[in-house]
């Protein structure tokens, strides 16, 4: 799956997602994209799966009928977030087109 990370999401994360493709918003030059232009963009060029660390997304966002799904993580600091791999691992291979899940950190 190719999935997309959000400013914010930790890049060491991609080492444990072995099997799917990881970009990076910065490394896509989409740094300065927002909300709704990100997930256009993103699901426009095959991405399947935005992670992200701006909680509001999946508020302000209508996701339904969308390619695409979110998966938000509830903090920014990579070592929290490195004891939730299997966690987030579980999530990146459960989340649906269309659906946002939160991973709690």
């Amino acid at each position: 799956m190719r999935i997309l990370f959000d400013q914010g999401t930790p890049a060491p994360l991609r080492r444990h997602l072995a099997g799917h493709s990881v970009d990076t918003a910065f490394e896509r030059g989409w740094s300065n994209l927002h909300n709704s232009v990100l997930l256009d963009r993103a699901e426009a060029d095959g991405y399947r799966l935005l992670v992200t660390t701006d909680q509001n997304l999946r508020h302000e966002q209508n996701l339904a009928g969308r390619q695409l799904a979110v998966l938000v993580l509830l903090s920014t600091s990579w070592p929290r977030i490195r004891l939730r791999i299997e966690d987030i691992r579980a999530m990146v291979n459960e989340v649906n087109p269309g659906e946002a899940r939160e991973v709690l950190i």
